[in-house]
């Protein structure tokens, strides 16, 4: 499978799928639909944690090639077991192999193969990795910010562009109500159920997510 996506943010606002089910999907690697979805979500992701990590712009989208390059060979015979351990850490020790990986080859080294200490049956070409520990801190953060990034996206569908837009303002960046009010052309009460109304659906999308994920 050739994998030739652009490291773009996605102009879909259809919700996205649960992680189990698009998972499964994943295991055909012809699905297009799948792996797109997959990678929209995600690409951002793995990009920002391979820049923090020290890696250059350049760098960091070959890491984000690689993985999805790597994903599409072990994907056909992925067995995922939740009860071993969540997506979350299931795709941060994906990256991680990668990054390591990555590594290695620009320092001409040789790579070497331990199964995955997830259980999901992917073999994983690793090497101890003395900033581990920071690498973990950093993905973290940079999880949180995707899961964000994520059910903000999902309420394009739900809600009008002015609402998100007043939830944004008011909550996201902390913009007063009355200014926000002034600069919209509508009373502050209409700014305020509007911020009401989004907050509760995001708050919702989060939890979703997160139940889906970790």
């Amino acid at each position: 499978m050739q994998m030739a996506y652009d490291m773009t943010e996605p102009d879909t606002d259809s919700p996205l799928p649960t992680r189990q089910s698009l998972l499964l999907r994943l295991r055909d690697w012809q699905d297009q639909e799948g792996w797109r979805e997959f990678f929209d979500t995600y690409w951002r992701l793995i990009y920002n944690v391979a820049r923090r990590s020290g890696l250059a712009d350049a760098e960091a989208q070959d890491v984000v090639q690689e993985t999805f390059l790597y994903l599409t060979r072990r994907m056909p015979n992925f067995r995922y077991d939740r009860a071993r351990g969540s997506f979350k850490s299931w795709l941060r020790v994906v990256t991680r192999s990668r990054l390591s990986a990555h590594r290695r080859r620009a320092a001409g080294q040789p790579l070497v193969r331990e199964p995955s200490p997830a259980g999901d049956g992917l073999d994983l070409e690793q090497v101890p990795d003395p900033a581990a520990d920071t690498l973990d801190e950093v993905w973290q953060r940079e999880w949180e910010e995707n899961l964000m990034s994520t059910a903000f996206r999902r309420l394009r569908s739900k809600v009008s562009s002015q609402q998100l837009l007043i939830f944004r303002l008011t909550t996201l960046g902390e913009v007063p109500l009355t200014q926000v009010a002034r600069k919209l052309g509508v009373n502050v009460a209409q700014v305020y159920l509007a911020r009401h109304r989004v907050g509760k659906l995001f708050k919702s999308e989060v939890l979703r997510l997160r139940r889906e994920t970790e």
